[in-house]
């Protein structure tokens, strides 16, 4: 059976499963619903910096020139970098990456001119699928268009938003390791007025999560921040649509608090958040404050909406830490376009930038958002089916209130996206079935790390033995 599956943000599986022909079908499919349409007749293709990217977007091509596209190749850039570009040619395109998932996976992420696909266009793209792989030409060498500026144009969206002094005066560390941002982060940073020292470079794939953290980057970060000499460091994930950034004493911070005080500082009217981030978000002072499940797909199905309802500014973000900009926002004398897809750049320059303002460390500018603390965890090996059973008993309120009785009483209860359970004190738990693998995920928010840990160890193991038992 292929590992190959639409999860939370595009195709993704073992590279074993991707390479050569289930590559170049998927990418047909996907310009068969395009064509379908009337759409574009021109492709966009970016690749991240793993090991297999690079012989996967040239399958891609192939297919696109099979289907009558223009191949434009944008070569190896952000993932944002790679939307904006797609937007300003008003043409489709295909990313080749894995995210922040180990180098023995790979994926694709499929864009129209407007944007990330929904999840029924992922839905279409399944149901041409049959008809690709019926009739699959051989893979071929298709001729391209090369295009480096890309690359550029995404890097002076952020210089011609900011300005030129508004990082001056920090010290930033730069982990480059193998993210795809790694360079046009120091230059970046460095335009914008900071001293940067990069660090960390790896010419093999490193997988960073920005949501759960490796041991080994935990420690090289509070290494690397032990000095003293910092005011911060910044990497992303692979293919730069996730930011992770760690304050002056190392500590990690959380990528909802990220995703916060961007909006604050852009002055956001309305944000759009998937139930998994923070409670803080809602005390933040924000207009509007609308939940969705977890997944860009749904968080910029809502920003559209709330543009039809009227709202002046629109903004997501999830809590990996990818932002998403709805709307125009305006910055002194200065605007930055919206790009309403998940971008890592913004919210570092965004944060790094109200520290700087507000004259103080990135640990004081956190602490004031009073945000709790948050834990999240997993049961592997659980099947659909299993996952699926729990959650609707515990969808049934006598069920719920027994279940949860040992730490509580629910207070609220949200249900679009697995059970998410309100208890008091600022406490949550919610539960909900991986959209990537066989497991039933975790997530548990409370105002210091060790009630979120101790509410995570009694929610997995609660868990656990409710499906075991049953």
């Amino acid at each position: 059976m292929s590992s190959l599956k639409f999860g939370t943000s595009g195709l993704r599986g073992l590279v074993t499963d991707l390479v050569g022909e289930p590559s170049y079908a998927y990418a047909s499919a996907f310009f068969r619903t395009i064509a379908a349409d009337g759409g574009e007749g021109a492709v966009v293709i970016g690749r991240d910096l793993r090991a297999s990217s690079l012989g996967i977007s040239a399958t891609v091509a192939a297919a696109a020139t099979a289907a009558g596209f223009r191949v434009i190749d944008a070569g190896a850039l952000p993932t944002p970098a790679l939307a904006l570009e797609a937007m300003r040619q008003s043409a489709c395109a295909v990313m080749v990456t894995g995210s922040h998932i180990p180098d023995d996976r790979n994926g694709l992420k499929f864009y129209r001119a407007a944007g990330e696909i929904t999840k029924s266009d992922e839905t279409a793209i399944v149901a041409a699928l049959t008809l690709a792989e019926s009739a699959t030409p051989p893979v071929r060498t298709a001729p391209v268009v090369p295009q480096p500026e890309a690359l550029a144009r995404y890097r002076d969206r952020y210089r011609d938003a900011f300005p030129a002094d508004v990082l001056a005066g920090l010290h930033i560390a730069v982990y480059q390791q193998s993210s795809v941002a790694r360079d046009l982060l120091s230059e970046l940073l460095a335009a914008l007025g900071a001293r940067v020292s990069a660090i960390g470079r790896s010419e093999t794939f490193v997988p960073i999560d920005t949501e759960a953290h490796r041991s080994e980057d935990v420690a090289f970060i509070r290494e690397a921040m032990a000095s003293g000499t910092f005011d911060a460091l910044v990497t992303t994930d692979g293919d730069a649509d996730r930011p992770l950034m760690a304050d002056e004493a190392g500590q990690i911070l959380r990528g909802d608090v990220l995703g916060l005080v961007t909006a604050r500082h852009l002055g956001i009217d309305t944000v759009v958040v998937p139930v998994t981030a923070g409670s803080a978000i809602e005390r933040a002072g924000f207009r509007q404050v609308v939940r969705t499940k977890v997944g860009s797909p749904f968080v910029i199905a809502e920003m559209e909406q709330a543009r039809r309802d009227g709202a002046e500014s629109v903004a997501g973000f999830e809590a990996n830490g990818g932002f998403l900009l709805g709307s125009d926002v305006r910055l002194a004398d200065r605007v930055l376009p919206a790009l309403p897809t998940r971008d890592a750049v913004l919210p570092i320059v965004a944060t790094l930038a109200a520290a700087r303002t507000r004259k103080v460390r990135l640990s004081v500018l956190v602490a004031a958002l009073d945000a709790g603390a948050t834990a999240s965890g997993r049961l592997p090996n659980i099947p659909a089916e299993r996952s699926g059973a729990f959650l609707a008993r515990l969808s049934e309120a006598a069920h719920l209130g027994a279940f949860i009785r040992p730490v509580g009483a629910p207070q609220a209860v949200d249900r679009q996206d697995g059970i998410r359970i309100e208890l008091d004190e600022g406490r949550t738990i919610h539960f909900r079935a991986s959209g990537n693998a066989p497991e039933l995920r975790c997530y548990t928010e409370a105002r210091s790390a060790a009630d979120a840990q101790d509410l995570l160890r009694w929610g997995l193991a609660a868990a656990s033995t409710e499906i075991v038992d049953y």
